[in-house]
């Protein structure tokens, strides 16, 4: 089977396939440039990161990123302590916010996944050291897939801790954006530098 075709904007450096899906939209190409595959040990972006893949659901990351900084100003920088008290008028005032995802499940959802956050990071000290625990290990099959044992088993152990809009696929998705894999393909000319930003990376510590 032929590669796919790279994507080829007007820099004449090609970029992964996927970029093609929103040709002359510089804030898309730019997160592909500069954040996708990249790894993070920031708290803030991970949970953030956490909550917008399951806001994603069923729909595109383009719509998403064009409503980050909504969803930033609605979730007040997704902090997670203070989202853990929000309650049933928290919600209702986000259901009528025109500038995040207006759906009632996926919005309980953050503000259960916050508390459950903040209990997680109780027991092992920071969500960057839990999620590190879930990188790929080498040779382990994880590109160009939808899906990964990686995936399945953080997936099945955020579900077990009361976590929702946490399915495997998100998960994938979410290990690839946040550097735990390095899914660009080998012919981008973002690929060396995402691999050199990982061979750098000092991966968290967790608790024994």
């Amino acid at each position: 089977m032929s590669a796919r075709p790279l994507f080829l904007p007007p820099d004449g450096h090609p970029r992964c396939p996927w970029c093609a899906a929103s040709p002359g939209d510089a804030l898309y190409l730019r997160y592909h440039d500069e954040e996708w595959g990249f790894p993070v040990a920031d708290e803030a972006r991970l949970f953030e990161k956490l909550c917008l893949e399951g806001f994603q659901s069923g729909l595109s990351w383009r719509t998403i990123l064009h409503k980050r900084e909504g969803f930033r100003r609605a979730f007040e920088g997704f902090d997670v302590h203070r989202l853990a008290r929000w309650g049933e008028a928290e919600v209702q005032r986000l259901l009528q916010d025109e500038g995040i995802v207006r759906h009632r499940g996926k919005i309980e959802a953050t503000l259960n996944n916050a508390a459950r956050c903040v209990e997680l990071v109780a027991e092992v000290g920071s969500l960057a050291a839990y999620v590190w625990r879930f990188e790929p290990e080498p040779g382990e099959a994880v590109h160009q897939l939808n899906e990964s044992g990686p995936s399945r088993r953080l997936s099945s152990d955020l579900k077990r801790r009361g976590w929702k809009f946490v399915g495997p696929t998100t998960m994938h998705a979410f290990l690839q954006a946040m550097g735990l894999i390095n899914d660009h393909d080998r012919r981008c000319s973002v690929y060396p530098a995402a691999e050199a930003a990982r061979r750098a990376f000092q991966r968290p510590v967790h608790l024994p």
